[in-house]
């Protein structure tokens, strides 16, 4: 039995080298197609905080200040909330909330050291509408949001401006993840935007900086509208459930034409990019 769990361990072992392997290469890959020189693709786990502050001492020692952050993760579960686990919903909470969070504290000396900081954070129209579906993606959003806003407007008479882009659904893996396992339709009411869009507004945020951005504008209206009367939602939600269900189904055969997922004894599953 020991030399058993010896050889599990190993290939443990074994198997996140060569992850890490990989994601080397996809660093260094996206590094090295950024216009300009000097750049450097750096991994981290943002769910240790020791690994995160030795990634900005790295960044203090290469280039001796940060002068934009842009916190840019998520997760979400298809898993309904009644039959999740606790340690799934912590670790939720760990990466959307707690990790932007964590990473832009850390971050401060290094903003402070720029002549013109900014920190721009991914939320979602989530921080604003709620998802039935996905509790707990709406709580780890709804309080992004919040601490971005009271960040901001602690932040910036310190020098260092904060902003926010809420976007729509928009077209990732997680997204394309969410579709297959079933996840919440009410996300596909008109065709998934593109991360492209998403980078629009985050640049506009460079270039005017703001508290909040939304790439859809249209969408961000409609969501802030909804909310000034939250308890008319059980009676609109059906009202919207079967047009995300076709949007969702059409998502899929898009994703199958584009080779991105395909259908195996009736399920649907991700044929993985190379």
């Amino acid at each position: 039995m020991e030399t058993n769990s010896g050889a599990y361990r190993l290939f443990d072992t074994q198997a996140q080298l060569i992850a890490g392997f990989i994601h080397d290469i996809r660093r260094g890959k996206v590094a090295g197609e950024l216009p300009g020189a000097g750049h450097a693709g750096i991994g981290c786990d943002l769910l240790d905080h020791a690994d995160v502050e030795r990634l900005f001492a790295r960044v203090a020692v290469d280039y001796g200040r940060r002068d934009v952050l842009v916190d840019n993760v998520g997760m979400t579960s298809a898993e309904r909330f009644d039959v999740r686990s606790i340690d799934s919903i912590r670790q939720e909470l760990d990466l959307n909330l707690l990790s932007p969070l964590v990473t832009t504290r850390l971050a401060i000396p290094l903003l402070r050291a720029s002549g013109d900081a900014r920190v721009i954070t991914t939320v979602s129209l989530g921080g604003i509408f709620p998802l039935g579906e996905t509790p707990i993606y709406t709580a780890s959003k709804f309080g992004l949001r919040g601490a971005m806003l009271a960040i901001g407007l602690d932040l910036e008479a310190k020098g260092i401006l904060v902003g926010s882009v809420l976007p729509s659904a928009t077209d990732t893996r997680m997204l394309r993840q969410e579709a297959v396992d079933g996840g919440n339709a009410m996300q596909f009411q008109d065709k998934p935007q593109q991360p492209a869009d998403v980078v629009v507004a985050v640049v506009s945020l460079l270039d005017r900086p703001r508290l909040e951005a939304y790439p859809l504008a249209g969408e961000s209206l409609l969501v802030r509208l909804a909310m000034l009367a939250p308890n008319l939602l059980p009676k609109v939600f059906p009202l919207f459930r079967k047009r995300g269900e076709r949007g969702m189904a059409r998502y899929l055969e898009d994703l199958r034409r584009r080779g991105l997922a395909r259908q195996v004894g009736g399920r649907w599953e991700l044929v993985e990019e190379r």
